[in-house]
């Protein structure tokens, strides 16, 4: 499958979909506090999405090829959880680092977006893994351009996480959006610069770094669909859906909630 440019009515659909998307974050952030289990962020974030925003949650039911159907509407993903996991009566508590994933689909237009959420006083290590692995993912961004290389966005990640003495999960990677939930190109978190497509405007991805605290290897739990780190450190992930503008890039799913760009070097 080729790079799909998209055209200006679906930019139109996206910038909803993704606007959507990061509103479900505002919405459940006040909600992500000790004692709530993820089955019950879960169900607030479903009936938010179908009740409020007439959307469909994307993870809902979704079965790419080899998996069975994905039983929840959004990722609950907390402390050495890569990714993926799934919602049930698992309650979070003080000094949990836990990121939610939303996928929203309005007018058969994906929104994806994560956030990592911080309950009490997490450790230092904790606090510190979050804010780089936000700032990953802004340097990431910053690379967005007509004429850039998709493996300069990889490298620029790469190279922050591990000179902050972190690793980068490679098993999974960003991805292409729109009409699909996972289209052409896979945005890699690591790789070198100046290689990879030419990026153009009209190309919508995901950049989603998932950095751990310890080593980069991963393991499957046996619900399929859980991902944890193997040393059982801690993991953090941020996500954002990105458009290739004329000029350089548009993030398609901030929201008024969503963290800020990190000022670098302050």
């Amino acid at each position: 499958m080729s790079i799909t440019i998209k055209t200006p009515e679906e930019i139109a659909k996206m910038r909803v979909a993704g606007r959507l998307a990061g509103e479900v974050l505002d919405y459940i952030g006040p909600f992500v506090k000790p004692g709530v289990t993820t089955g019950e962020l879960d169900r607030l974030c479903h009936d938010y999405m179908v009740n409020v925003q007439g959307c469909v949650p994307a993870p809902l039911n979704y079965a790419p090829p080899g998996y069975a159907p994905y039983p929840k509407s959004i990722c609950t993903s907390i402390n050495h959880v890569v990714c993926h996991g799934v919602p049930g009566e698992k309650a979070l508590k003080k000094g949990d680092i836990v990121n939610l994933d939303i996928t929203t689909i309005k007018e058969g237009y994906h929104g994806d977006t994560s956030r990592m959420f911080l309950l009490g006083e997490p450790s230092i290590l904790a606090k510190r893994l979050c804010k780089v692995t936000l700032e990953c993912l802004w340097l990431g961004i910053a690379q967005v351009r007509p004429g850039a290389r998709l493996g300069d966005i990889g490298h620029t990640v790469q190279h922050h996480a591990e000179r902050n003495g972190f690793s980068v999960v490679k098993e999974f990677c960003g991805h292409g959006i729109g009409s699909h939930f996972h289209e052409e190109p896979q945005v890699l978190h690591y790789g070198k610069a100046g290689t990879g497509p030419v990026l153009e405007p009209g190309m919508i991805f995901t950049i989603e770094p998932m950095i751990n605290a310890g080593k980069a290897a991963i393991s499957e739990l046996p619900d399929g669909w859980t991902i944890i780190t193997r040393d059982r450190s801690l993991s953090a992930q941020w996500e954002h859906t990105i458009l290739v503008t004329e000029t350089g890039h548009e993030v398609l799913t901030l929201s008024a909630g969503a963290p800020p760009r990190p000022v670098f070097g302050a």
